[in-house]
């Protein structure tokens, strides 16, 4: 357990939160303390943390961001992201808390070596008031919050993360698989925002997969949906073979710049990934392909590939787009499912 208690240490660090006596009379939505002052608009706003990623302990600040101000319709207003951050790995492990209250955006949604969090957000008094923390796990997690197999990390297979968590902030913690929430959040603010039915592939050092049907994240009846990449047939275990030896970042550089050891090489990996991924948009005729995670920032020499390896295999291809979130996306989807739980809870107590 010391690996989530440092996580929870960091995050109450980093977004300046300390311990917090509820005040009696008044009581937030999850039926923890006060709730926080404010015109009463559900606002993602400040968040601060780090994420495991495969090139390393990093962090990123996404600055104002009107893209996480939940008070007005967000899905549709233009899609305005940048670049995610730099090629890496997928796993990683995060959270995100949700609140409400006047602030009306995100000023920080930071990301670098072991978990995201945010957002918090000024409270009763001035103090930061927390209401749910959202958490972003690689591996197969089950419905309770319980990280059932961990292969990136293997100390926190079998660690009850919601309980851990929940006990570490005193608010509920909702835990989720950081592909799944990935594609959440692509949901929620990037390509995929008028998808019904997509895949959502968060390629880095391993590859995750979230996915999305009829407008609703799938997670299966154990939480197991989409852990095609244990497949060995479906190749995407042999697929990051063919990067290895080589940083991805500069790998992709040199195929960019014509490099034809490197072009064989982005080569032999897309056409391994197209593998699994083929067998998924036979499997569901979605309407989209996502390409997400560290890797999609060079979409650029991944995409047409990836297109053209599809049409080899599926009776009918559907759209490859990059993802608008990048390497943020994880650390939203954590952000977003706390806002959900938070919102469902005001709703159930208005």
């Amino acid at each position: 357990m010391a690996a989530a208690d440092a996580v929870a240490d960091e995050a109450l660090r980093a977004a300046g939160v300390g311990t917090h006596e509820p005040d009696a009379g008044r009581r937030t939505p999850t039926g923890h303390g006060a709730a926080a002052p404010g015109t009463g608009r559900n606002t993602a706003g400040a968040g601060a943390g780090r994420r495991a990623g495969g090139s390393g302990a990093r962090r990123t600040a996404a600055g104002s961001d009107p893209r996480l101000d939940l008070s007005g319709p967000t899905a549709d207003e233009p899609e305005t992201a940048g670049p995610g951050s730099a090629d890496g790995g997928s796993s990683g492990e995060g959270a995100a808390g949700g609140r409400a209250n006047g602030s009306g955006s995100a000023d920080r949604v930071a990301s670098g070596g072991g978990a995201s969090f945010g957002p918090f957000g000024p409270g009763v008094g001035g103090g930061p008031v927390l209401w749910a923390v959202g958490v972003a796990s690689s591996g197969l997690v089950d419905p309770s919050g319980r990280v059932v197999l961990s292969v990136a990390i293997p100390e926190w297979t079998g660690v009850q993360l919601a309980d851990h968590f929940g006990a570490r902030f005193g608010v509920p913690a909702l835990v989720d698989n950081d592909s799944r929430l990935a594609a959440l959040a692509e949901q929620w603010l990037g390509v995929a925002r008028y998808a019904a039915d997509f895949v959502y592939l968060l390629a880095g050092l391993r590859t995750g997969l979230g996915l999305v049907l009829g407008g609703t994240v799938h997670r299966g009846f154990g939480g197991a949906a989409g852990e095609i990449g244990a497949l060995p047939q479906a190749g995407w275990i042999r697929a990051q073979e063919h990067l290895a030896g080589r940083e991805p970042a500069a790998l992709f550089a040199a195929a960019r710049g014509g490099d034809r050891s490197a072009l064989g090489a982005v080569r032999r990996y897309v056409r391994d990934l197209a593998v699994g991924t083929a067998a998924l948009v036979l499997t569901l005729d979605p309407q989209m392909v996502v390409l997400g995670g560290g890797f999609s920032r060079s979409a650029d020499v991944l995409l047409d590939p990836l297109r053209k390896e599809l049409d080899k295999h599926c009776i009918r291809t559907p759209e490859v787009l990059a993802s608008a979130l990048g390497e943020e996306s994880v650390a939203l989807g954590a952000i977003k499912l706390a806002v959900d739980h938070v919102g469902a809870r005001m709703f159930a107590n208005a």
